[in-house]
């Protein structure tokens, strides 16, 4: 015992390793986030969106979104992100879903610069994480909606545990537009332009169509409750993701209208 006290005094007494000082350079980048919006500012009740920087080599602290539920699509680049001690990798456009109030942190391992999406709800209970690979649901029949002119992507189904979010990514070919116009009575989205440009129209009414824009990289669209908002693609192709927050369908599920385009328009 007391061989293992003269020890424990001596370790004491041992001064530690002093280590040198880190300069950050005022224009060196690490983790950004850019709020795009909240859904008090963008006419919405739920959803709320932003934007994560990762200059190479970047890691992030603990984040949380605390009573919410979120999603992060990878947009640029790829990135690992740990939850709950689990690391995912992220190719460029995999999906994860972040369980509500989880903590996460995201880290860029690579050379190049990444950039991620970010989606939030809020939720009342906690679901499981979920991983959507696009390079492996791009090839999955069921996970692929045919339209005339666009494919749509179903990264987070219905199928999938979450209180509000159903989430996705549409690719249009050149000179394609939305039709049938459709809205909904329990639903708000938002569409985030990720490849490409094209033009949108949101409007509750023909009547009413003030909403005319044109749309490119980096653009996104919020679509309150009762809107219509067709997309149309010009000389090259468009991608854009959609996220919906309230009752979990996707409109060519619900109304098979939609998929045959046999209305004019419709309500869901």
């Amino acid at each position: 015992m007391a061989t293992t006290l003269t020890r424990t005094i001596e370790e004491k007494q041992t001064p530690a390793a002093v280590k040198p000082g880190v300069l950050f350079r005022a224009d060196q980048s690490g983790v950004e986030f850019r709020q795009r919006f909240v859904h008090s500012e963008a006419n919405l009740q739920f959803l709320d969106c932003g934007e994560y920087r990762l200059a190479p080599q970047a890691k992030s602290t603990a984040l949380s979104l605390p009573g919410r539920e979120s999603l992060l699509f990878m947009w640029k680049g790829e990135a690992a992100v740990e939850v709950n001690g689990r690391e995912f990798h992220l190719a460029p456009y995999d999906t994860l879903y972040i369980p509500r109030s989880a903590e996460f942190v995201i880290s860029n391992e690579g050379d190049t610069p990444a950039a991620i999406i970010q989606t939030s709800a809020p939720a009342e209970n906690v679901h499981p994480v979920f991983h959507s690979k696009f390079a492996e649901f791009s090839q999955r029949e069921e996970r692929i909606r045919s339209l005339s002119g666009k494919n749509v992507y179903m990264m987070f189904d219905v199928s999938e545990g979450a209180d509000k979010l159903v989430a996705g990514y549409t690719f249009f070919e050149p000179y394609a537009r939305s039709w049938p116009p459709h809205n909904h009575t329990d639903q708000e989205e938002t569409y985030i332009f990720i490849k490409g440009h094209g033009s949108m129209e949101v409007y509750e009414s023909p009547e009413k169509l003030t909403f005319v824009h044109n749309v490119q990289e980096g653009d996104l669209v919020t679509i309150p409750f009762l809107n219509y908002h067709p997309v149309f693609s010009q000389e090259s192709p468009l991608e854009f993701i959609w996220c919906i927050a309230g009752e979990r369908y996707w409109v060519g599920d619900k109304n098979k209208a939609f998929m045959n385009a046999s209305v004019d328009s419709l309500t869901t």
